[in-house]
Formats: structure tokens, C-alpha cells, sequence
């Protein structure tokens, strides 16, 4: 009789199993076929007749808004934080705040934004896209997807769920050419499935007497050991030094999630800046005269490890990249105490040599 339960028992438990196993695989499979994988170059946007750009001096502003949900109180389950979302009412809040704020910057010309939902739980599905292109009505706005997931199960508690999302680029000028370029590298299977899909978006602007404007919004990666970071780097310095040596002028802004070279001496708060979490990109790593543009004086990004208080670490991982035809002429980082995002805006205007 114990031998017959015996079997019984087993027999339930291997039934189990096997249900178990086909679910996995179900799963897995599902998300296999429909992972997103976009191709090495994708056209957003063509114009015959774009505008010529007739001055010698442009203004751009990079922020990361960090899709309207990791405002001051939030910490961040990513990050080791104990919150996944935040309430509705605060999501329309720090957006809100993030559409006044662009408005009030009227000095720019370009705007260059990340982590930007279009549809996703985690923003209470509002397309964020269309909405900060409302104080931006005169502006031309392009949209480059890089994390586009029908689920995302983990907390398991209550999972992070449908993720669409990605770069966002206002331009005050009509570009030639919108393109996004997918980066190199990626995680390895079944993580891939889960995770972004690493690009950087380039616009194209003709110039007056001829020559090419070329801008660059960037998102790199960040919760890796820096393998990929590598990869995405080499890449787009490859893409950075050959639109140069065809006589292009080259800016790129946006979140590299790393620090720019020599940020230790030049930094006035160093103590502020968390250096043991991120990498520094090398001083050697660009040729001569191409210039890493950043505000040395003010932080661009915190821990979301807990809420935002005095002695949350730091670092400074927002800035720009020009070629050695681009000057800079201003660069200073908006002081927000990351009330509304977990970035700062950072502000800069150059000149067109």
C-alpha cells in the first residue's frame, strides 16, 4: 500500500514538473519570438528640403528624465532601492515639471532626451513622446526605440511589466536625415529578451556655404561590467572619426553612463562624484583636439539606492563629445536637485568653426 502511494506521489510530482517545464519553455519561447531586434541602420525620418542652418553658433540640452518615475523620492529596485514605480499622481507630476522645464529653456535649439516611455506600465502608459513635444510645437521631434518588452516579470512581487521606450530628439531646424544605429553587443540569451536594445540616434543638417552638421544622441549602457560599454564605444568613435574626416562637424550629447576623462582634477566636488560605481572613459580615447564638454561643478546623476538626501552618491556621467572643428562656448549643468528625475539637464552652446 505505501509503495502504491509512493508512486502516486511521484507520479504527481513528475506531472508537475513536466507542466512546470512546458510553461518555462512556453514563455520563453513566446518572448523569443517576438524580442525585439532592430537592424544595424534604421531610417526615422527623410526630407528633400530641409532647413540650412545660417549661423555659426548652436545651443543643445541633454537630460536623461528617466521616463517621469525616479523623482527625489524614489529608490529604485535596480538600484537595491525597495520601489518599482511611482503613483500615478507623482509620474503626472515629474512630467509635468519636465514640460516646464523644456519650455523654459528657450534658448536651445536641439534637445536631446532619454528614457523616454511611449507605452509603458511604469509611466501609466502615457506616451511621454507626444507629450513633451506640447511645449515644443514649433520643434520637429524624432523617436528612436530601445527597449521595446511585452513583459518584464521581475520583482515577482509586481513585475516591472510592458516596457516601451527609448531616445527622443526636438530640433528647432527640419534635419536631411534622421537615423537610429543599433550598437553592437548585447546580453547573452534568455537575458537579451529582458533588456535594452543599446542605440544612438544621428540628424543631419546641411549648413550654409556647404559642409554637414551631425548630432548625436546617445544612451549606453549601464548595468553591465563594461564589456558592453567597450563595444558601444569603439563604435561610435569609429562613426564619430569618419563623419569628421569627411569634413562634418560632429556633436553628440546624451548619457553615457560613465565619466568623461580627467574628471577627478577637474571636478571641484570630487568627494560628491561615486568613482568606485563607474567607469571613466580614457584620456587617450578620442584622437587630438576632440573635446569632452561637461560642467565639472555640478552632479548629473544620483543613486537610487534610497530617496535623494544630502549624502547620496553622485556622479557626472551627462556631457558632450565635439570634433575638432566645434567649439565650445558654454556648458553648465541645471541644478535641480533631482526633484522631478534622477538627472540633470545639462546645457551647452558651440560654435560651428
Amino acid at each position: 500500500m505505501i509503495d502504491v502511494m509512493k508512486m502516486a506521489i511521484l507520479k504527481v510530482a513528475i506531472y508537475v514538473l513536466i507542466v512546470l517545464l512546458m510553461l518555462a519553455a512556453a514563455f520563453l519561447g513566446y518572448f523569443t519570438l517576438t524580442d525585439y531586434r532592430p537592424g544595424q541602420q534604421e531610417t526615422l525620418a527623410e526630407k528633400s528640403r530641409p532647413d540650412v542652418i545660417d549661423r555659426d553658433t548652436v545651443s543643445f540640452m541633454t537630460w536623461n528624465i528617466g521616463y517621469g518615475g525616479l523623482d527625489a523620492g524614489m529608490s529604485f529596485f535596480y538600484d537595491g532601492g525597495s520601489r518599482v514605480r511611482p503613483s500615478a499622481q507623482q509620474a503626472k507630476d515629474n512630467l509635468d515639471y519636465i514640460k516646464r522645464r523644456l519650455a523654459s529653456e528657450q534658448e536651445t535649439d536641439i534637445f536631446l532626451l532619454q528614457e523616454v516611455d511611449v507605452d509603458a506600465k511604469r509611466s501609466y502608459h502615457t506616451n511621454q513622446f507626444r507629450r513633451l513635444h506640447e511645449p515644443l510645437s514649433a520643434f520637429h521631434g524624432y523617436f528612436a526605440l530601445n527597449y521595446h518588452v511585452q513583459f518584464i516579470p521581475v520583482p515577482l512581487r509586481s513585475p516591472l511589466g510592458k516596457v516601451s521606450s527609448g531616445l527622443a530628439t526636438y530640433s528647432a531646424w527640419l534635419p536631411g536625415r534622421v537615423a537610429r544605429w543599433d550598437y553592437p553587443g548585447g546580453y547573452t540569451w534568455p537575458k537579451r529578451l529582458f533588456m535594452l536594445e543599446r542605440c544612438f540616434m544621428v540628424l543631419r543638417y546641411p549648413l550654409q556655404g556647404g559642409g554637414q552638421l551631425v548630432v548625436i544622441n546617445t544612451h549606453n549602457s549601464a548595468y553591465d561590467q563594461g564589456k558592453l560599454k567597450q563595444q558601444e564605444m569603439a563604435f561610435l568613435k569609429d562613426f564619430m572619426i569618419g563623419e569628421y574626416e569627411k569634413g562634418r562637424h560632429v556633436i553628440a550629447g546624451g548619457d553615457w553612463n560613465q565619466y568623461p576623462p580627467d574628471i577627478a582634477s577637474r571636478s571641484n566636488r570630487p568627494d560628491d562624484l561615486d568613482q568606485t560605481a563607474t567607469s571613466t572613459i580614457p584620456a587617450d580615447f578620442m584622437p587630438d583636439h576632440w573635446q569632452w564638454v561637461y560642467d565639472p561643478t555640478v552632479p548629473t546623476n544620483r543613486s537610487l539606492e534610497a530617496p535623494y538626501a544630502d549624502s547620496t552618491s553622485t556622479a557626472l556621467i551627462d556631457f558632450f563629445l565635439v570634433s575638432p572643428n566645434v567649439q565650445p562656448i558654454e556648458v553648465k549643468t541645471r541644478q535641480l536637485n533631482f526633484q522631478n528625475t534622477d538627472h540633470h539637464p545639462v546645457y551647452g552652446r558651440f560654435r560651428l568653426k
